[in-house]
Order: structure tokens, then sequence, then C-alpha cells
């Protein structure tokens, strides 16, 4: 039951905001075993100064201009090693099929309770029992 948002900037080809969607998609049922078509994305095209970063660097990180932030809002619960994972998939992915260098895919997990999500008609339907 993820919720996705994608921000790129706003030069960004179509095709290259699929190959983002697509390989954060992936990596969610790949390696997160998020269910099939649990595919809920929001992406925002940005003008370069509302994509801010440190021109400086931040823990040995370079950005560009290329900078693609990605937030994923999840239910809680996943280990260390699974949010690791799912990282480097989709920082592999979208560099080998999208040409975006890898330090410049910058991602944040979000995690909350079951409780905390409503898929439509105003109800919670992953209510506690």
């Amino acid at each position: 039951m993820p919720l996705v948002r994608i921000d790129l900037n706003k030069s960004a080809s179509p095709e290259l905001v699929r190959t983002v969607s697509d390989a954060v998609y992936n990596a969610m049922v790949e390696v997160a075993k998020v269910p099939v078509n649990d595919k809920f994305q929001i992406v925002t095209r940005h003008d370069d100064a509302e994509l801010i970063y440190p021109v400086e660097g931040y823990l040995g990180v370079q950005y560009t201009r290329n900078i693609i932030f990605i937030q994923v809002t999840w239910v809680a619960g996943r280990s260390t090693e699974v949010k690791k994972e799912f990282y480097k998939k989709i920082a592999e992915d979208i560099h080998a099929k999208g040409n975006v260098a890898k330090r410049d895919i910058f991602i944040s997990l979000v995690d909350a309770a079951r409780e905390d999500w409503s898929f439509g008609n105003g109800e919670m339907q992953y209510a506690p029992k």
C-alpha cells in the first residue's frame, strides 16, 4: 500500500518519468513484496530553482541538476536489509535504463501503520480486526 512521490526536473523526458516509475514499482513488488497492482504514484516536475540540494555535496555525494527525489510512504515493518536492497535496485535500474547517475537518485522511506490508510470510500480497509 505504498504511496510514491517522485520529484524531478521539468526537463526530464516522458521516457525517464516512466523509467523511474517502473523502477520504483518493480522494486516494491520484487524486493519489498508489495502486492501486484498496488501502484499509487504522484509525479511532479520542477524548475531548477525548485529542486533544492546541497551543491557542495552531502555525506560524500555530489548532486547535479538531474537529481530525482523519491519518497515512499508504506506500511512499517521491513528490515534494514530489505530497505538496503530496495534502494540499490531502484538506483541500479534507473541508472541502467534512464542513464541517470546513481548519485542523483535520492530516496526517502516513511513508515506508517496499517490503520493510517484509506483507499477510498472514507473507509479504513486495513482496520485492525
